[in-house]
């Protein structure tokens, strides 16, 4: 092939080629970019150009403080038991009386609560009684109260013969002769303020055994003795402590209660120990808890040695072994 004839094909085919990109580029559409919205633009922080505004500060909602209100130990009360009436959230100042069935109650402070105690009779008819509580500013404060029945329980018990063993002459001089001293423990003069501050102890040291509990009836040469204390056992001589701070009231020889030493702890509040071998206090005199104020024994209606107690509540003789749970570590 010429070279002439080689030139002519190359110019033919590259004339052939521009021809196609000219075509080509007249019919392209030109692409138009779109316009976009302003697009909102978040910032962590204020722009220089903005003014900080102060935050609020919150302000603690104070706690308010509890409304005085009635508490009761215990919550389930029979015939014959105590019961310990506390105002929570309220200082001894703000109570102006303190009244259960319709009687008042002396007041005291007792871990830093308005206290009263109430002693319910063993003959107390079962049944729902008002308690009530009026503060210095007037307000009253209601409880109801309900006494549930004491289960009855019987046992038989002599009469020692140094009391004329168990005949019927003898009988109705024991029941003669305990009527008169019980009377002569009824409306013993006691303080208008309270005279412990401590929790009361028991009367005796070491382990406490009960040998005789409170409630029960004796059955006595057919006659029915409700025994108002409880014995614990205690050999003869064995030393007998005040149960708490108080003014002895008596101390002297019965013929069925033997030896008795009464301690008055303010307020209508009395322990009451009996059969004693031996009085170590006088009349009037103050005692501390825990002091040595007689020796056990089994003077008067006892068949052998013991200490007996009673808890009396406005004259009322309650359970020993239920008073003294209040005041159990």
């Amino acid at each position: 092939m010429s070279f002439v004839f080689k030139m002519f094909v190359a110019v033919v085919v590259l004339g052939g080629i521009f021809f196609l990109l000219e075509k080509n580029s007249a019919s392209v559409t030109p692409v138009i970019a779109p316009t976009l919205s302003p697009t909102a633009t978040y910032s962590s922080g204020p722009s220089p150009e903005s003014t900080d505004s102060p935050s609020p500060v919150s302000t603690p909602t104070p706690t308010p403080t509890p409304a005085p209100a009635i508490s009761i130990t215990p919550t389930k009360i029979i015939q014959g038991e105590p019961i310990l009436v506390q105002i929570k959230t309220a200082d001894l100042p703000e109570i102006k009386n303190i009244s259960f069935d319709g009687k008042s109650l002396g007041i005291f402070s007792y871990k830093s609560e308005p206290s009263a105690f109430i002693g319910i009779d063993l003959a107390k008819k079962p049944g729902t009684y008002k308690l009530l509580a009026t503060l210095a500013d007037g307000e009253e404060l209601e409880k109801n109260i309900t006494i549930g029945m004491r289960p009855k329980v019987e046992a038989p018990l002599g009469i020692p013969e140094k009391l004329g063993g168990n005949t019927e002459e003898a009988v109705t001089n024991v029941i003669s002769t305990m009527a008169q001293e019980s009377k002569t423990l009824l409306g013993i003069k006691t303080a208008s303020t309270a005279l412990w501050t401590a929790p009361f102890r028991f009367p005796l040291a070491g382990k406490i055994t009960v040998t005789d509990p409170y409630g029960y009836v004796r059955q006595t040469v057919g006659e029915a003795i409700n025994h108002k204390g409880t014995d614990f056992h205690a050999d003869e001589g064995t030393p007998v402590f005040a149960m708490n701070t108080g003014i002895v009231r008596i101390a002297r020889l019965y013929q069925i209660y033997g030896n008795t030493v009464v301690i008055d702890h303010g307020l209508g509040l009395m322990s009451i120990y009996m059969h004693l071998s031996k009085i170590n206090v006088n009349v009037g005199e103050k005692v501390n808890i825990g002091q040595t104020i007689a020796l056990s024994g089994q003077t008067g209606y006892a068949e052998s040695p013991h200490l007996h107690i009673t808890i009396r509540i406005n004259d009322i003789s309650i359970d020993p072994m239920k008073f003294m749970a209040f005041f159990a570590k």
